[in-house]
């Protein structure tokens, strides 16, 4: 690939500027350099750059506002290649990032980065639609949805009664299809009624909120 235009976004000076200059001397070009979310937003609708490097914790609150930032300008401008490059990991805006799965999304740690042509294949694999995830962004990233499964607390069986009244399937159809009693059909749907907190109210209510549930997770 020929070289990018890059938007890049981090409060700290010195990284910054440093991050230019190994850019441009690797042949790409830098369009814009910022230090806030805000501005990276601006430079990302300006220039629609093939990639954005973005550090996590900017100004004012050196909190997330450098990934808000980042979800705000893919809404903005839709599939923009974004390489987060940070410290931190923060898996609630990582996620927002990834929801839409366009691809085109990175995140790299700053400290797990050896090797300057890894870190400039990365960025040119994000700007031609990939997904590069330090492995360490990709281990919190699936705890964070184990602990947040709805799921999570249901038997390998509920889970496929769960699945078969996803496709609108009766009880006894259920039963028929697992080669088990309706009773015990019975049982595990009013185990997973309990478990996934519906409290007791139409029968027909409940089995479309745990399917809702279902197909949402």
């Amino acid at each position: 690939m020929s070289g990018l235009r890059v938007v890049v976004a981090d409060d700290a000076v010195l990284l910054r500027e440093g991050l230019v200059r190994l850019l441009t001397e690797s042949g790409h070009t830098v369009v814009a350099a910022v230090g806030d979310g805000p501005s990276l937003v601006e430079a990302v609708v300006e220039h629609r750059p093939d990639v954005a490097i973005v550090d996590v914790r900017m100004p004012p609150s050196h909190t997330d506002e450098g990934l808000r930032a980042a979800v705000e300008a893919r809404r903005r401008v839709p599939g923009t290649p974004i390489l987060v490059l940070s410290q931190y990991v923060e898996v609630s805006y990582a996620d927002d990032l990834l929801a839409d799965r366009a691809g085109a999304v990175g995140y790299l740690l700053k400290d797990r980065v050896s090797e300057v042509a890894d870190f400039l294949d990365g960025m040119q694999r994000v700007a031609t639609g990939a997904t590069v995830l330090d492995p360490e962004v990709v281990g919190q990233l699936l705890v964070r949805r184990r602990r947040d499964d709805p799921l999570r607390s249901l038997t390998p069986r509920e889970r496929e009664v769960l699945g078969l009244m996803a496709e609108g399937r009766s009880n006894t159809a259920i039963a028929r299809k697992l080669v088990v009693t309706d009773g015990a059909v019975e049982k595990h749907v009013k185990n997973i009624f309990t478990k996934l907190d519906l409290p007791p109210d139409d029968e027909q209510h409940r089995r479309v909120l745990a399917v809702l549930t279902y197909l949402q997770s």
